[in-house]
C-alpha cells in the first residue's frame, strides 16, 4: 500500500551542503532544483548570474512550493561567487566532465567541512574560474552515446551519493 506524506518513515535532516547553480536559467530546472534540494536536505542554494528567473509563479509548478522552504540567494558576478567560496573555507566540489575529473564514486567528503556542490549552466557547464578553485571535480560515469545529462538529473545523482556518504560517515 502506498503511504501518504504524513506516514513516510524518513527522518527530516539538513546536511552541510550549499548547492551552487552557475548560470542556471531554465525555469523548469530551477523549480526542480529547489524540489530535489529540499528532498536531500540541502542547507542553502546560491544562484549565480544576472536576471535569474526566480518568479515563484513560474517555478512553483516544478518546485511544488519547496522554494518557500529552502533558503537561497543570488550572487550576480562569478568573481564575487569565487571570493565567497574561498573566504568561507568550503570544500568546493564541481560536477563537471573535464580532463582531470574523477568519477563521482571517488569523491572524498571531509568530515568537518561544509560542502559547496557546484552545478553548471544548461549550455556552457561550470565557468573556468570556478573549476580552477574547486577542490574536487567529479563526473557521473555514463555508458551510452551521450556525454551529458540534464542538470537536475545530474544533481539528483550527486546529492544522493554525497548524502549517502555523509550518513555512512556519521554512523562510524
Amino acid at each position: 500500500m502506498q503511504l501518504i506524506h504524513e506516514e513516510l518513515p524518513f527522518e527530516k535532516k539538513t546536511f552541510p551542503i550549499i548547492l551552487v547553480c552557475d548560470h542556471i536559467y531554465f525555469q523548469q530546472n530551477i523549480g526542480s532544483i529547489f524540489r530535489i534540494s529540499e528532498a536531500f536536505g540541502v542547507e542553502k542554494i546560491i544562484f549565480t548570474g544576472k536576471d535569474i528567473p526566480l518568479n515563484p509563479r513560474k517555478i512553483n509548478k516544478t518546485s511544488r512550493s519547496t522554494h518557500l522552504h529552502i533558503p537561497y540567494t543570488v550572487i550576480e558576478e562569478t568573481t564575487d561567487l569565487i571570493d565567497y567560496l574561498l573566504t568561507e573555507d568550503l570544500e568546493v566540489i564541481a560536477l563537471e566532465i573535464t580532463s582531470n575529473s574523477k568519477p563521482l564514486k571517488e569523491v572524498v567528503i571531509p568530515d568537518l567541512k561544509k560542502i559547496a556542490l557546484v552545478i553548471g549552466s544548461e549550455i556552457n557547464g561550470i565557468s573556468d574560474g570556478i573549476l580552477n578553485i574547486s577542490n574536487q571535480i567529479v563526473h557521473i560515469n555514463m555508458f551510452g552515446e551521450n556525454s551529458s545529462m540534464n542538470v537536475v538529473q545530474a544533481v539528483s545523482i550527486a546529492l544522493y551519493e554525497i548524502t549517502s556518504l555523509k550518513i555512512a560517515s556519521n554512523k562510524k
